[in-house]
């Protein structure tokens, strides 16, 4: 059995777990709702506050589902519950970050400013401190969707290994080579 997946989810007080036909997930809570659409072979029930994903067989297939489905639905609990949250860190001289209302507008050493525009479903915030390298926030309740812009936020300058200065996800660690003079 998938030691993730048999584990049974606690559904909070205030949140409402419904599963309709085409096993769809619905998880709606203070914060808002989330819809996922669920194998058709795993079986969802919910008993007592508490959701369990069940797999008819022990193929291959199901066994790679059970626990996936299962992450992807708890994602939705806490995601509607507590939200979750994404910082990036801009390193680099003369790199900002600015956000206004649903926009991120980024100077990153191109010969023009790159401006995204976030869904309505992520909420941007830019922190600039004097000394300190600028900080971007994304807040949202999808998890997935979250990781997916800070992703593309990354891509745009992804930091490089001798100097460091690009977009780096808070804490994340850079493997840094030696210059050229370091070999001599």
């Amino acid at each position: 059995m998938s030691r993730i997946g048999k584990n049974p989810i606690s559904v909070p007080a205030g949140v409402t777990i419904t599963v309709e036909s085409g096993n769809i997930v619905k998880v709606k809570g203070p914060k808002g709702e989330l819809t996922q659409q669920i194998d058709p072979d795993l079986e969802i029930k919910i008993e007592d506050n508490e959701l369990t994903v069940a797999r008819p067989t022990d193929q291959k297939r199901h066994r790679a589902m059970h626990g996936l489905y299962r992450t992807l639905v708890y994602n939705m609990v806490v995601g509607v519950t507590e939200g979750f949250e994404k910082k990036l860190q801009v390193v680099g001289v003369g790199y900002r970050a600015d956000a206004k209302g649903n926009q991120l507008t980024l100077a990153l050493g191109f010969s023009h400013p790159v401006v995204m525009v976030m869904p309505d479903e992520v909420q941007v915030e830019a922190e600039t401190v004097r000394g300190k390298d600028p900080i971007i926030v994304l807040k949202s309740l999808d998890k997935q969707l979250i990781g997916q812009i800070a992703a593309k936020i990354r891509k745009l300058r992804p930091p490089e290994p001798y100097k460091g200065k690009g977009i780096r996800f808070e804490g994340e660690l850079i493997r840094r080579k030696a210059g050229k003079t370091a070999g001599k």
